[in-house]
């Protein structure tokens, strides 16, 4: 899930795209309202956490120009405004959630999983295919009964494949969700995240598509 945190407060950023970082969310920062436009256009990000003091426009005027060009990205508001008043005017632009500072990161992070399992239909932190599950919450993998131990990046791989079950993903897709902007990128960095996976996963489980992507196929 790549999210755009848009926030001037530059400490509270770099606080958050950490705690964001070490949840298996791809963040990126921008501190102004005309970079987070700019980005929200080119569908380079999944969902927008929101600061309302920005130091162009409001946050609620960028809210409402996203929803007038009609585009349907998730928005949760980070804002010092924690008046009922406040509250209503932002979910009634669009907002799909309001956080008033100051804020637990966790419960961020709890918000934050809610409308990524909207997004994914799901009802649960927990996805399930074949033998193979994954908890979204608590970074675990089970294959049956036994727990596997994935590194960060292998993780994120194997969760964006899950969730995308029965759909092609290509190298490009999962590099724009697994990385960074400026983060270096390796040229066969996925084809090494799938190797190392397929030697923990049950055979065929991960799948490749030649010249197009890589899928995992439905099944419960």
């Amino acid at each position: 899930m790549r999210i755009l945190l848009v926030e001037d407060d530059l400490q509270l950023a770099r606080g958050l795209h950490q705690s964001l970082r070490a949840e298996g969310f791809t963040a990126n920062h921008v501190n102004d309202a005309k970079s987070a436009w700019l980005t929200v256009q080119t569908n380079e990000c999944d969902m927008l956490v929101l600061d309302l003091g920005l130091p162009d426009m409001d946050g609620l005027s960028l809210l409402k120009k996203i929803r007038q060009h009609h585009i349907r990205i998730p928005v949760l508001i980070l804002t010092a405004r924690d008046s009922i008043e406040d509250k209503i005017k932002g979910l009634d632009q669009g907002a799909d959630d309001y956080l008033a500072k100051p804020f637990d990161v966790n419960e961020l992070i709890a918000r934050l999983r809610v409308i990524e399992r909207r997004l994914g239909t799901a009802v649960s932190s927990v996805i399930k295919i074949k033998e193979v599950s994954l908890d979204s919450a608590s970074h675990v993998v089970n294959i049956a009964d036994t727990m596997l131990d994935l590194p960060r990046k292998e993780f994120m791989v194997l969760k964006i494949l899950m969730e995308q079950a029965g759909r092609i993903q290509s190298r490009e897709q999962l590099e724009s969700k697994l990385y960074e902007w400026g983060e270096e990128v390796a040229s066969n960095a996925i084809e090494v995240h799938i190797h190392h996976l397929r030697k923990k996963l049950p055979d065929g489980f991960i799948k490749t598509i030649r010249g197009v992507g890589y899928s995992v196929a439905k099944g419960s």
